[in-house]
């Protein structure tokens, strides 16, 4: 037997999904977000989803990679300035090389994380749509218990297959 949900949950629901329409509302409205959208790279993106997607794991995952590159890049700078000018180059060339190895890697890493957001995506969407799908009907009896049934056409549909 399945337990019911307590009523809060559904109005939970409804107030996050309000709460979430505006912020992506007022996400959509601001001048810079729909300058961005009338650009041609803009476009382009809005057409392709799952490049957007890989694109913004992978400016989120390389971002601390790359601070510590600037970082080893303002340090040794400094260095250089003291008279270590041939050790600079040297490290610069190896951390650039190491920045490569490291941002090819977190692309893939990225791609992947992409294929598995969407794949998640659609799963857990296709779970809740068939949780709370409307062929699922709740009747009240008039001692006031709940109980979920199925129309008959449903079942016999299920049962011929």
């Amino acid at each position: 037997m399945a337990k019911e949900e307590p009523p809060s949950t559904s109005k939970d629901l409804q107030e996050l999904q309000k709460k979430l329409s505006l912020l992506v509302e007022s996400v959509q409205n601001n001048p810079k977000v729909v300058a961005f959208m009338k650009s041609p790279v803009g476009q382009y993106l809005d057409r392709h989803p799952f490049l957007t997607l890989t694109l913004l794991v992978f400016v989120a995952v390389s971002a601390v990679p790359v601070g510590f590159f600037l970082l080893l890049v303002v340090l040794t700078s400094l260095a250089a300035f003291v008279g270590v000018i041939l050790l600079e180059g040297l490290v610069i060339s190896v951390g650039g090389l190491s920045l490569l190895c490291v941002l090819c890697g977190l692309g893939f890493v990225s791609l992947a994380l992409s294929g598995i957001i969407i794949v998640s995506y659609v799963v857990v969407s296709s779970l809740i749509s068939y949780w709370f799908s409307p062929r699922l009907l709740t009747q009240h009896n008039s001692s006031g218990n709940c109980q979920l049934a199925m129309k008959s056409a449903d079942l016999e549909g299920l049962f011929r297959e």
